[in-house]
């Protein structure tokens, strides 16, 4: 019997040593983003021992790394129940809480588990700021409060320090993010993350070039560490956007890191999902196709599908298909919707909107699509920025009714890189749609705000001439002479300064211009009517509207 219960124990020691391990190897499969492995190490631990309260924890943090809140807070539940890490998913649920808005009731249950804690009780201090900083609306200095406490009692534990850096670096402290994941790295050389953190530091720093050279020092040390090619592929995608002249080299190499960091990590749906937004940010929309086609296979009831399926299509011209499949998916109340997806239901709209003829506008369809990306502004007004291109390709084909709609909304943000540009445009796009017609058929609404726009333009570049020429049409349009004849003056001010060579330049402008102010002189001050017919007969001698009004002045 005695023998027995050696051979028990020591059956029992090995079990609990190979569960433990299992853990370990599960938390390096997740901490290298291998989550359909990590989850199956899980489970597997799970089926062994099914009072595993720390696998049924690890287990619920993947699915809400997966946007699975569901399958997560079924294994939290479930790890509230064992023997072992039930503290664990106490602080899962209390996680779900913070994403559900829920504070009080996410705090009682972090309170509750430290109250349980002894001094040098570390794993739990890290798990909970790790929920603070995990959701949708981090609370970084929270995490940085809690971690501070934890490192007072474990000054030298390497992943206080490296949990510590990522507070810091999501609360923008980049110096004190820098000190804590060189100090993890220097206590524990296998962190290997906080090595690649050096180089995500320098990524948003701008400094491309040396964060590429941090990444292959950790390359070098794990060529199969998948995060680190994922941070490659951002760190390209960025320097194209910031370097114009790189474009195409980097966002090559940024699309073939990710493809190199989703072999190394799995082809699950969530991954295929965190890759097709990638390629959202690339503008790889062929590729975004086919990706939505392969996810399709693989789970053909996930509504998030239809966002990919939607964006892909509007990019590949298939405007119908678009609106169908970000009507059906902005149209479910429990679907997570954000801006994008009522920014390209509304683009394809508005593309809906024009003919086959390539002239004519549905006045029904775009103004359906300016309410959608109305929407669209309002839950992120910075993708206003991308209207500019937009408005302009629309412009370009003289759909001016379209060009004005989108330059209206792309103006609503002054902080955009292109508002001026966009103020110019929404005023040209106004004026030229209206231009010609009588003034009871004008939208006088439209070209009051049209004015408006160049004000602002000339406020912020008082000499930029052309803002003056076209504030004096649109005023002409709405046949407010006097604003009219003192807006042109302005502009030929700044043009005749520049002298003989611009005048020449801009000649058929400066003849409008004196024949404008002249016309509106010509019935209260013959002698000033004179006087600017004069100057359009000095630079035309042959101008037949300057001669006919002189005859009719005399």
């Amino acid at each position: 019997m005695k023998k027995y219960k050696i051979l028990s124990l020591v059956f029992l020691t090995a079990t609990v040593a190979g569960q433990a391990q299992d853990i370990e190897q599960a938390k390096k499969a997740l901490d290298a983003e291998q989550y359909e492995k990590a989850k199956t190490m899980l489970k597997n631990s799970i089926q062994a021992k099914a009072d595993n309260g720390k696998a049924d924890f690890l287990l619920g943090t993947i699915y809400l790394k997966q946007n699975l809140e569901d399958s997560a807070k079924i294994y939290f539940q479930k790890g509230l129940t064992a023997s072992d890490g039930a503290r664990l998913s106490t602080i899962g649920l209390g996680q779900i809480d913070l994403e559900n808005g829920n504070k009080v009731a996410a705090q009682a249950k972090f309170d509750q588990v430290i109250k349980e804690l002894k001094k040098r009780d570390v794993e739990e201090y890290l798990y909970i700021a790790q929920a603070y900083m995990n959701t949708s609306k981090p609370d970084y200095k929270a995490a940085i409060n809690l971690l501070t406490k934890a490192q007072v009692t474990n000054p030298n534990d390497a992943n206080v320090k490296l949990i510590l850096g990522d507070a810091f670096y999501g609360d923008k402290s980049q110096n004190d993010a820098y000190a804590s994941y060189r100090d993890a790295y220097a206590i524990d050389n296998t962190l290997i993350r906080a090595k690649m953190q050096l180089g995500v530091l320098l990524k948003g720093a701008k400094a491309y070039v040396e964060a590429v050279k941090a990444y292959d020092e950790v390359i070098a040390l794990n060529p199969n560490y998948g995060p680190v090619f994922r941070e490659l592929a951002e760190t390209y995608y960025l320097w194209a956007n910031n370097k114009p002249g790189t474009y195409a080299e980097n966002i090559a190499k940024a699309l073939s890191n990710y493809e190199k960091y989703m072999s190394l990590t799995d082809y699950s749906l969530p991954s295929r999902m965190r890759h097709a937004d990638f390629l959202i940010l690339a503008k790889d929309y062929k590729a975004l196709e086919l990706e939505a086609n392969e996810m399709q296979k693989l789970d053909k009831v996930n509504p998030r599908i239809l966002r990919y399926l939607g964006y892909s299509a509007y990019q590949n011209g298939n405007f119908d298909a678009a609106i169908k499949a970000l009507t059906d998916y902005t149209s479910v109340s429990t679907n997570k919707v954000i801006a994008g997806d009522y920014y390209f239901l509304g683009l394809a709209k508005v593309s809906k909107s024009v003919a086959a003829d390539g002239k004519t506008v549905d006045a029904a369809t775009l103004a359906l699509g300016i309410t959608d990306l109305k929407k669209a502004l309002e839950m992120d007004i910075v993708m206003a920025n991308g209207l500019n291109e937009i408005g302009k390709k629309y412009f370009s084909q003289k759909l001016y009714s379209i060009a004005s709609s989108l330059f209206e909304l792309a103006i609503t943000n002054p902080d955009s890189r292109n508002y001026l540009e966009d103020n110019v445009y929404y005023g040209l796009s106004v004026f030229t749609e209206n231009n010609g017609k009588e003034l009871k058929d004008v939208n006088a609404v439209a070209l009051q705000n049209a004015d408006k726009a160049m004000d602002t333009v000339i406020a912020a570049t008082p000499n930029y001439q052309e803002a003056y020429l076209y504030k004096a049409r649109i005023n002409s349009t709405l046949e407010k002479d006097d604003v009219m004849a003192d807006t042109y003056q302005k502009y030929l001010d700044i043009v005749t300064a520049k002298g003989e060579e611009e005048i020449t330049k801009n000649k058929a402008k400066v003849l409008q211009a004196y024949n404008s102010i002249a016309a509106f002189y010509a019935n209260t001050d013959k002698a000033k009517a004179k006087e600017f017919f004069g100057k359009t007969l000095a630079l035309d001698p042959a101008n037949n509207y300057a001669i006919e009004s002189l005859k009719k002045l005399k």
